[in-house]
């Protein structure tokens, strides 16, 4: 009989009981009646108030990048200060204090990175209560965060120590580097027996067994040579398998040893001279000490290079602007003057600010003027005269100020596109930048060319039009630029990221701003505008909201800002001064100085050639590459010019994405500990050559690494940076 679950059997006994006779009822006693269920008694929770008050707290972030809070509270509440490093996801609110504080650790890390831990106040105002119970007050909560580990350690190359009077080391410099100091050549050989037999030589003394072996040497250096059709040189054996062979044509005795297959190797005999590093210029004009942009620019060894190099090929550099003072002492001599090309080209003449279209491009004074000469501030920082300078005014300085082209042959030709207000027409600079660029133009209904065509073209003006409404001065960059022109302007001052126009026209090189940081590599200026089409970097000035000084020079007892300084006229007085002012113009005429150096030297001999050089020499700042901030970075003017090395040492800087500098400090054997916010960053380890103190820029040694820090890699070793 087949098994069936329970529950089928019982079904079927269930059926069965259903079908059939009728069976004797069988009958259950009754079930007792359950017992009535009395439910418990509910018990409400107890209910506390919300406080009607706040406290002082602590918030700790630890390593975290943010933290919620949710604070009983019975009233309302606002932030009233927030530190700049911290965000909140609400400013105020009624009931609970609910939100999040997020911290940027970078933006409260300072220069030395040297805080493990960041603490700051918020402060929050409440109030509660109505009639007679209402309270009000502050209450501060600190927020702690703690930073993110790097370490390493820097190492330069060995050095020899003792007087630097001889040889320090053999150069690190390639063949074709070396030829131009050699006086010879050095050959080692891959045996130095050469026919001596084993017997001979143990019946020889040792002197007598070296002085053999240099007889063969030297004879192999002579077939060598001799086969090679060179003849009439000296040998000197230096070892047992090699000998310095002084020959007048370098080349070709390292082709014809190459070629011998007993040669093991053969180097140019290089002369090598103490280590001493040329001094760098320091100009004696009396403001010269104050104007911190050119050191910063690798200036100081490009000055002493103009004394053992010519600057001989003649550049005019274009500068349209306000005009200038021609009558300015500092600048007498390096401007282009009415009759050799200078111009007006304003086309309005109200408020007595002018008269039209004229050879005169004299900044002019006007009714209630206050302000400086841009256009002389900005053509000094290209070319004020260097020493002693004509009598202008008895409180006036004999000597002033100087410009980066020092004695170059490169003067500036001034042509006036910007009235005394401070405004200028687009079709005005328009017809500017053709003229500068050798293209006729209208003046007064006359077609007219400058007899001095400018190489380089500065525009320290600009603003935030759009591409459409800058197609006329777009198309006068791109007609100056076919004709050779290296067109250069200023960013802008916009603390965003709209382009200005002219420099974000095809064809113009836009320049951005740096100012110092106190440490080793500058920072972006925050009223820099940011935006693809910068292309370089140069000094412009510290924000004038937030004045740094940490360029070290006083004026009067007081600390000098981090601001330009540079030719201008005082139009209350009527006389020469010098003035400080912020802002890519003070940035631009920098590039084209050194754009004018470039071509004068003979570095570079078009615009195209000389863009790409200052391209290639820039210091990289901020994120790897180019960017937005920086371009391809800060002008190198020693770099580009090939000037020599003023200065030797060695560091270490730190830079996040945001081009924000750090300058861990470094122990007596160069290990360094830094404490530092989460992002990614470049450490640049380096030498520094030009005496601007940035470590690692183009033609010094450097070793670069890139590292991220966060919650989840609080901590780096870089191990060792080896500056070689």
């Amino acid at each position: 009989m087949p098994r069936h679950p329970a529950s089928v059997l019982l079904g079927l006994l269930t059926l069965a009981l259903l079908s059939g006779c009728n069976p004797t009822p069988v009958t259950d006693p009754p079930a007792p009646a359950p017992a009535p269920v009395v439910p418990a008694p509910v018990v409400p929770a107890p209910v506390t108030p919300a406080p009607t008050t706040l406290d002082d707290r602590t918030v700790q972030l630890a390593q975290s990048a943010s933290v919620s809070l949710d604070v009983p509270f019975s009233g309302t509440w606002s932030a009233v200060s927030v530190p700049a490093w911290l965000r909140l996801s609400r400013q105020a609110g009624t009931g609970n204090v609910a939100l999040t504080v997020t911290a940027d650790r970078s933006l409260a890390t300072p220069l030395a990175a040297d805080q493990q831990t960041l603490s700051a106040p918020v402060t929050l105002a409440w109030n509660s209560g109505t009639d007679s119970a209402a309270r009000s007050g502050t209450v501060t909560w600190t927020v702690t965060a703690t930073q993110y580990s790097l370490t390493g350690r820097v190492t330069a190359p060995a050095q020899v120590q003792g007087n630097d009077t001889g040889v320090a080391a053999p150069p690190t410099r390639t063949d074709t580097a070396s030829l131009a100091g050699a006086n010879g050549v050095i050959v080692r050989y891959r045996a130095a027996t050469g026919t001596l037999s084993a017997q001979t030589q143990a019946q020889q003394t040792q002197a007598q067994q070296v002085q053999a072996q240099w007889q063969t040497v030297t004879g192999q250096a002579v077939r060598s040579l001799t086969s090679a059709g060179i003849t009439g040189q000296a040998i000197r054996p230096l070892s047992s398998r090699s000998v310095a062979v002084q020959v007048d044509d370098v080349p070709a005795a390292l082709a014809a040893l190459r070629a011998d297959p007993s040669v093991e190797s053969v180097t140019p005999d290089v002369i090598l001279r103490a280590q001493a590093t040329a001094a760098p210029v320091t100009p004696t004009d009396q403001y010269a000490p104050l104007q911190w942009a050119f050191p910063l620019t690798g200036y100081g060894a490009v000055w002493r290079d103009m004394e053992g190099s010519a600057y001989s090929r003649a550049v005019t550099v274009a500068v349209i602007d306000t005009g200038v003072r021609f009558d300015h002492p500092d600048l007498k001599g390096q401007l282009w003057r009415p009759g050799e090309g200078a111009l007006d080209l304003i086309t309005e003449t109200s408020n007595g600010d002018g008269d039209g279209p004229d050879t005169d491009p004299t900044d002019p004074a006007v009714t209630g003027r206050s302000t400086g000469s841009h256009g002389t501030h900005v053509a000094g920082i290209i070319a004020a005269r260097w020493g002693l300078n004509d009598a202008s005014c008895a409180a006036c300085s004999l000597t002033g100020v100087v410009g980066a082209t020092r004695n170059a042959n490169v003067k500036v030709l001034p042509l006036r596109v910007i009235d005394a207000t401070g405004n200028a027409t687009e079709s005005d600079v328009a017809v500017a930048i053709r003229y500068a660029a050798g293209l006729a133009v209208s003046v007064n209904g006359v077609m007219t060319r400058t007899p001095h065509v400018a190489q380089v073209i500065n525009l320290s003006l600009g603003g935030a039009t759009s591409a459409d409404s800058a197609a006329e001065m777009c198309r006068a960059v791109q007609e100056a630029t076919a004709a050779g022109s290296l067109v250069i302007a200023a960013a802008g001052n916009g603390y965003g990221t709209l382009p200005y126009y002219p420099a974000a026209c095809p064809g113009a090189v836009a320049v951005a701003s740096v100012t110092l940081s106190g440490g080793s590599a500058p920072t972006r200026s925050a009223f820099s505008n940011t935006y693809p089409q910068v292309q370089l970097a140069a000094p412009g000035g510290a924000d004038p909201y937030t004045q740094g000084t940490f360029n070290g020079g006083t004026l009067n007892g007081q600390a000098f800002p981090d601001m330009i300084l540079s030719t201008s006229w005082d139009y209350q007085k009527n006389e020469p001064n010098y003035e400080l002012e912020v802002g890519t113009s003070q940035a631009s005429p920098q590039v084209a100085a050194l754009a004018a150096l470039l071509l004068s030297k003979g570095v570079t001999t078009d615009a195209a050639g000389t863009l790409a050089r200052m391209n290639a020499t820039a210091t990289d700042l901020g994120a790897a590459g180019r960017d937005d901030q920086f371009g391809y970075g800060l002008i190198n003017a020693a770099a580009a010019l090939n000037a020599p090395a003023v200065s030797s040492g060695h560091g270490l800087s730190l830079q996040d994405a945001r081009g924000q500098t750090f300058q861990p400090r470094l122990d007596a054997l160069g290990h360094f500990q830094a404490w530092l916010g989460d992002g990614t960053y470049r450490a640049v380890a380096g030498e520094d050559l030009n005496g601007n103190g940035i470590y690692g820029e183009n033609g010094e040694r450097r070793d670069e690494r890139t590292f991220t820090l966060s919650d989840t890699q609080p901590s780096v070793d870089l191990g060792d940076l080896q500056a070689r």
